[in-house]
């Protein structure tokens, strides 16, 4: 009988029932886009150790971030390889350096220098090329997303990295830095050159364990060994990279901000439609009082009618955003929304209807059923 009311009072007056589920839909729509285009780029921060194939990442004392290390003296590698449970350990380069442009300029590039035969820390998802590309003389690996920046250079092309001569070999897909600055792959000793560094000093040790072993322990061997770094479970060091990117650029507030105030939006266009709905037949509910309903049936009436506009704005929210997401996601901007988005999107937006729905109800609660017998 409620819901009956309910869907027959929204679907009287088309023109606000309309506006309750514009406000609905792009409140769904903007947390979605909003969150998804925040997952997207956040993971970003991590892509390096995300995909680099080692179960521990070891560092200078303090590591917070990927892309920024301090270097460490190589030999300590030779403690970490004696170790017990440790299968694989070899030493990573990350710095910057600049790569010569077909007209002259220079574009900033990270650099990232493995080992020869390991696939600890290589490129993944190699696209264009040959998939072991930094084997060839002077071979390095660029990704197809960055050919904007770099003048869209062919395979084969020769360019210049840090003064010394490369060839491009391969191209990735999607290997893209937080930072924006492009990622080229190259062999652990030539990356040294790249970046005029101490050759015998390391930026990383991945380190990978041997099934069955528990990491944690690896890592407390580790420490107990070398005093003056740090190791984390691969995990735990992507973690430690997107929480200092959160902290120190206020990404997660300005996400945050648009966000709440999509929401907000929605909360008051739902609470307007229905208060505006309530003012239109407050002498309905007037004589609905007079005949005897309750206050707990008035409440279950308006939440009924919240419900209705929400769970359609809801649907049909939903299904934008997931068609936003299949035409504009890139992998320079990138719109990743789990399942886990979708549905708390929908709770949430859900609850917020339902609170919209006390406004129109404090007007009702103030009418007096007598006024129908007086008229």
């Amino acid at each position: 009988m409620l819901w009956n009311i309910a869907l027959r009072t929204l679907a009287f007056d088309r023109g606000k029932l309309l506006a309750g589920l514009v406000g609905v839909t792009f409140s769904v729509v903007l947390v979605n886009i909003q969150g998804g285009l925040f997952i997207g780029l956040i993971q970003k921060a991590s892509l390096l150790v995300d995909h680099s194939n080692a179960d521990i990442w070891v560092g200078h004392r303090g590591m917070h971030n990927v892309d920024f290390p301090h270097s460490i003296p190589e030999r300590w590698i030779q403690r970490i390889r004696g170790i017990p449970g440790i299968e694989e350990a070899q030493p990573l380069r990350i710095g910057f350096s600049e790569i010569s442009l077909p007209d002259g300029n220079f574009e900033g590039v990270t650099v990232v220098g493995i080992r020869d035969g390991t696939d600890l820390g290589r490129a993944y998802r190699v696209v264009d090329g040959a998939v072991d590309g930094l084997s060839q003389v002077d071979g390095v690996i660029v990704d197809q997303c960055d050919d904007e920046r770099l003048f869209a250079p062919a395979i084969g092309e020769t360019r210049e990295v840090g003064g010394k001569r490369v060839r491009i070999a391969a191209k990735s897909h999607g290997i893209l830095s937080f930072t924006v600055t492009p990622y080229l792959f190259t062999t652990y000793d030539r990356a040294a050159s790249f970046m005029n560094s101490d050759p015998m000093m390391a930026s990383y040790f991945l380190v990978r364990v041997r099934p069955g072993v528990d990491r944690e322990s690896v890592c407390q061997e580790i420490h107990r060994r070398l005093s003056g770094v740090s190791a984390m479970p691969a995990e735990d060091y992507a973690s430690t990279s997107v929480q200092f990117w959160m902290t120190r650029t206020g990404i997660g507030l300005s996400f945050g901000a648009a966000t709440s105030l999509g929401l907000l939006v929605g909360l008051v266009m739902v609470a307007q439609t229905l208060y505006a709905m309530v003012l239109d037949r407050i002498s309905e509910f007037a004589t609905l009082k007079a005949i005897g309903m309750t206050e707990r049936e008035i409440i279950l009436l308006l939440g009924a009618q919240s419900s209705l506009v929400a769970a359609a704005g809801i649907s049909i929210g939903l299904f934008l955003a997931w068609g936003i997401r299949g035409v504009f996601s890139t992998p320079r901007a990138t719109i990743d929304i789990p399942l886990g988005l979708y549905l708390a999107s929908a709770a949430l937006v859900f609850g917020i209807c339902l609170a919209a729905s006390a406004l129109p109800y404090l007007r009702v609660r103030c009418v007096d059923p007598h006024t129908v017998l007086q008229g």
